[in-house]
């Protein structure tokens, strides 16, 4: 007798699958499965309602006490998270190995190295993502920015925009692209601070990802600037609150035009200063928007001129 005679069988698949060799038990008509249920195309009969189980899987140790069953995927591994690794030095109960054993570990552990990736492509994915999680890390980025960034790399991979280009230099435009996209006041300069090649080269493959991929990216205005640069400066709520109505004010008169928005918010913070009374200077406030204090006050002047 065949095994399938045996044993019951069924659809496992999310794609939409059919067989010729299923038939309702009603008209003897087609069945189609899916990942929710089983139905006939000829009379409409639900066989059979939720084949696959998509919610969390649990295990639990006790009443108070309940895991999830294996890490979540992640976009920001080449693989998505699902790799193994080889322990060193004790087993799963904690006991310590013989010599021969991790002999042996040594051995497997080299090997999984040299099968980790199966073409040269996987390997710069992999160095790619390296280093996205490396800038975002050191730029105290979220996790959901972090993913983006990983995402908009793995698309310039697929889009062969890597080729003749650095991948650190991919890699550090993708988290740049990733705070444009959702409206973050990351400066440039900070990205090339972190970042293992230079701001030209960065600037180069932003516009590159940029012009290829039709990136969402919001225009920079100095209102999206105030509140990092006032956090910086300890200015207090008085101050941020006056800085943000001279922003959008100019930004309204349309004097921001061309301008560099930090620089331009820079101005505004100062300008709310001297209203406040309180004393901050040129040189404090160009270093923490690393602009010039002469474009402070030609900022300054021209909230003086045409806002105020």
């Amino acid at each position: 007798m065949a095994i399938r005679d045996i044993y019951e069988t069924g659809f496992d698949e999310d794609i939409q699958t059919d067989s010729s060799t299923n038939q309702c038990p009603e008209c003897d008509g087609h069945i189609t499965t899916n990942v929710k249920e089983t139905v006939c195309e000829e009379c409409g009969l639900v066989i059979e309602e939720q084949r696959l189980d998509h919610g969390p899987e649990w295990r639990a140790y006790n009443e108070e006490e309940r895991e999830r069953t294996g890490a979540p995927l992640t976009a920001a591994r080449h693989d998505r998270g699902l790799s193994t690794e080889i322990g060193r030095g004790t087993d799963a109960n904690g006991n310590e190995l013989s010599a021969q054993k991790r002999r042996r570990l040594a051995r497997m552990r080299r090997e999984q190295t040299r099968g980790r990736w199966r073409s040269k492509a996987e390997q710069n994915l992999a160095h790619g993502l390296g280093e996205v999680r490396r800038l975002a890390s050191a730029l105290d980025l979220s996790d959901t920015l972090r993913d983006q960034a990983c995402q908009l790399f793995r698309s310039a991979q697929n889009q062969d925009l890597l080729r003749g280009r650095s991948i650190e230099a991919i890699a550090a435009a993708s988290v740049y692209g990733a705070c444009r996209c959702n409206g973050r006041s990351q400066l440039l300069d900070d990205i090339v601070a972190v970042a293992t090649v230079g701001e030209s080269r960065i600037t180069n493959a932003y516009k590159t990802l940029n012009e290829e991929l039709g990136l969402p990216a919001k225009p920079a205005t100095p209102t999206m600037y105030i509140p990092r640069l006032a956090s910086d400066l300890d200015c207090p709520e008085q101050i941020r609150r006056r800085a943000r109505t001279l922003a959008e004010a100019a930004e309204d008169a349309g004097v921001t035009t061309g301008v560099h928005p930090a620089g331009f918010a820079a101005a505004c913070l100062y300008k709310a200063g001297q209203e406040a009374g309180r004393w901050l200077t040129q040189t404090e406030i160009a270093e923490v928007a690393n602009t010039s204090t002469a474009t402070v006050r030609n900022h300054r002047d021209t909230l003086e001129e045409q806002v105020v």
